[in-house]
């Protein structure tokens, strides 16, 4: 593998690991309502389990509530059993064919608790790009068997180290703003 697939794959692997952990860290409720808080909640609808939003509209009309809105009036109780069992801490209302989900105010513990979670997510993450690091000096290593000289090896590793440590700092900054979100009242 030539080193410019090297790096190009290391960069794609890269981008993959931040877009994991934003979606990670979205899932994190500050206090304001988002129709990704209930990304995670599964129905049982017509003998199958399906994802929320295949059986629903999410909406907020506001910052406190999560509006659901089953395209079939028949479902609905299946949409609150699913927000129920998704284990969110949200206990929805249903008003007619809708569900509304009020969402409750962040108590300092569990302000707490939520930038505990995002610091292990912001782990995870970098986790992975380290792995993707890993991964690009070993076809790197592949390479220099295959011919590729030292020089070239050393410039590539740099290479390979300077969007590690770029990709890192982007983790650290969102996991800064997700913490301070979490600790904003």
């Amino acid at each position: 593998m030539e080193p410019k697939e090297i790096l190009a794959a290391l960069k794609a692997d890269l981008e993959k690991a931040i877009e994991y952990t934003l979606n990670q860290f979205g899932s994190l409720h500050t206090g304001k309502a988002s129709p990704a808080m209930l990304d995670s909640v599964k129905v049982d609808a017509y003998g199958s389990t399906v994802s929320l939003k295949e059986v629903a509209a999410v909406t907020t009309p506001d910052a406190r509530t999560i509006m659901v809105q089953p395209w079939d009036k028949s479902v609905v109780r299946e949409v609150e059993k699913g927000i129920i069992d998704a284990n969110l801490g949200f206990n929805p209302l249903v008003d007619g064919g809708i569900l509304r989900v009020p969402v409750p105010e962040l108590t300092g513990e569990r302000r707490a608790d939520l930038a505990k979670q995002a610091g292990g997510m912001a782990e995870d993450g970098r986790v992975r790009i380290r792995q993707a690091r890993r991964d690009a000096l070993d076809l790197l290593k592949a390479a220099k068997e295959d011919g590729l000289s030292e020089d070239d090896v050393k410039r590539h590793e740099k290479e390979i180290q300077n969007e590690h440590d770029a990709f890192i700092a982007k983790i650290n900054e969102q996991l800064a703003k997700k913490e301070a979100d979490l600790k904003s009242v």
